[in-house]
Order: structure tokens, then C-alpha cells, then sequence
């Protein structure tokens, strides 16, 4: 897992499909305890990305639906 990329550098779709890889390997169950734990740290802060991610599209998309009220108030 060392190699692993930042998570903070990670795109929404990256953290998902790497969440999806560590929770698949999780539930197949890793060789040592050490390893598990150090899986799910890593699964917990790509949940954490994914959530940041999604977050901010809804932050965008509430900005968004501001805008056009107020551009369609005005008219």
C-alpha cells in the first residue's frame, strides 16, 4: 500500500473504484492483521475523498440553482 497515490490527489472516480478494490480484498480477507488494518485506514480515507467529492458537486449544484433563481427573479 506504500505506493498508493495521495488520497488527496485522488479524482472522485479514482477513490471509488480504489474503495471498491480495497473493500473486495477486506471482505476476502487479508493475510495478517496488520495488513486488514492497514487496508481499512486506507478504505476510510478514500470513503472520506469520495465524500469531499460529492460535498462539493452538491455545493456547485445548489450555487447553480442560486444563480438561475436569481437570474429568472430578475427577468
Amino acid at each position: 500500500m506504500s505506493s498508493s497515490p495521495d488520497v488527496s490527489s485522488l479524482s472522485y472516480e479514482e477513490a471509488r473504484d480504489e474503495l471498491v478494490r480495497v473493500v473486495t480484498e477486506l471482505e476476502q480477507g487479508a493475510s495478517t492483521l496488520e495488513q486488514s488494518l492497514a487496508l481499512w485506514e486506507r478504505g476510510e480515507a478514500l470513503a472520506g475523498r469520495c465524500e469531499e467529492w460529492l460535498l462539493g458537486a452538491k455545493k456547485r449544484l445548489e450555487a447553480a440553482r442560486v444563480a438561475q433563481a436569481e437570474a429568472t427573479a430578475g427577468e
